[in-house]
C-alpha cells in the first residue's frame, strides 16, 4: 500500500482534491471529519474535553465556538487539546488503515501535516497549491473572515512555497477544476502502475 499525505494551506482547494481523489477510486481519511465524529453529539472525546475547557460541550458536541476561545492564542491550552484529541484520532486512522490493506493507494488528508509532523507516517507527500492572490480571494468570500484572521491563520501554517518545495507531489489549483482533476487522475495512474495494477 502507497500512503499519500495530503495537505495544502487554508484557501488552497484541499478538499475539492480530497473529492476527486475520491472519484478516482482511492479511499480517503479525513482528519478533520475524524474529529468532528470524536467531539461531535454523543462522541467518546466529549467528557475529557469538557473536563480540561469546562463549558465547552453539549448535546450537540463541542462548541467549537467556545473550545476555540479558549485555546486560540494559547499554545499551552491548545498543547493540551491536542493531547486529548490526537492520539483518538491516531486510533481511527489505523483500524482506518487496517480496513484498506488491500488497496495499491490510500490518502490521508492531514490539514496539518508538516506543523504536526504527519509526514512522518507516510510514504509521499502531495500538496495542493495555488496563487497567493487567488488563496486570498478564496478565503476572504467565506462568511466570518477577515484579513488579520486570515493572516493570523497563514502565521500558524507552514508557508506554501515551503510546503511546495517539501512535497513529493503538487496538485495546482489556480486552473480549471477538470485541468486539475486530470493531475489527480495521472498521478493515481502513475501510481496504480507502479503497484502493478
Amino acid at each position: 500500500m502507497k500512503i499519500l499525505g495530503l495537505t495544502g494551506s487554508i484557501g488552497m482547494g484541499k478538499s475539492a482534491v480530497t473529492a476527486m481523489f475520491r472519484r478516482a477510486g482511492v479511499p480517503v481519511f479525513d482528519a478533520d471529519a475524524a474529529v468532528h465524529v470524536l467531539q461531535g453529539p454523543g462522541g467518546v472525546l466529549l467528557p475529557a474535553i469538557e473536563a480540561r475547557f469546562p463549558g465547552t460541550t453539549g448535546p450537540a458536541g463541542v462548541d467549537r465556538a467556545k473550545l476555540g476561545a479558549a485555546v486560540f492564542g494559547k499554545p499551552d491550552e491548545l498543547k493540551a487539546l491536542e493531547r486529548i484529541v490526537h492520539p483518538a484520532v491516531g486510533r481511527m486512522r489505523a483500524r482506518w488503515l487496517r480496513r484498506h490493506r488491500s488497496q495499491p493507494v490510500v490518502v490521508l488528508d492531514i490539514p496539518l501535516l508538516f506543523e504536526k509532523k504527519g509526514w512522518k507516517a507516510v510514504d509521499a507527500v502531495v500538496v495542493v497549491s495555488a496563487p497567493a492572490w487567488m488563496q486570498r480571494k478564496r478565503v476572504l468570500a467565506r462568511s466570518g473572515m477577515t484579513p488579520g484572521k486570515f493572516r493570523r491563520i497563514l502565521a500558524l501554517q507552514t508557508p506554501d512555497a515551503e510546503k511546495r518545495r517539501r512535497a513529493d507531489y503538487v496538485i495546482t489549483t489556480g486552473c480549471l477544476k477538470y485541468e486539475t482533476e486530470a493531475q489527480v487522475r495521472r498521478l493515481v495512474a502513475c501510481l496504480r502502475a507502479k503497484k502493478g495494477r
